[in-house]
């Protein structure tokens, strides 16, 4: 039982990446499963999380303020991959990004308490101006 996270890389600030959190082994149903990043030097952030719709969730999405309106977090109907499209990049969304998903998480902004939180291998986003 884990989570698989693919995408990131390099972009020209204004463009575009998404990154996916897979999970293997579970369907991530009554989930939350959050995003977070990391720059050089500094703490890691809370980013984005969703409450992946079940009978014990109510499929709300969260932002941080810096990316409301520029990215967007989404659940396949497999209930299975979370997704992350980032749309009109900045350079200061450059780090290390990483997903966690923890059932009945409420998607508070910060990282999920142990144990039974599953994390991904993380994945670098850098994004050039």
């Amino acid at each position: 039982v884990q989570v698989v996270q693919s995408g990131g890389g390099l972009v020209q600030a204004g463009g575009s990446l998404r990154l996916s959190c897979a999970a293997s082994g579970f369907y991530m149903d009554n989930y939350g499963v959050g995003w977070f990043r990391q720059a050089p030097g500094k703490g890691r952030e809370w980013v984005s999380c969703i409450r992946v719709s079940g009978n014990l969730s109510d499929g709300k999405r969260f932002y941080e303020d810096s990316v409301l309106g520029r990215f967007t977090i989404t659940s396949d109907s497999a209930k299975t991959t979370v997704y992350l499209q980032m749309d009109y990049l900045k350079p200061e969304d450059t780090g290390e990004y990483i997903c966690a998903a923890k059932y009945l998480w409420g998607c508070e902004r910060r990282e999920p308490d142990s144990p039974h939180t599953y994390w991904s291998q993380g994945t670098q986003v850098t994004v050039s101006s």
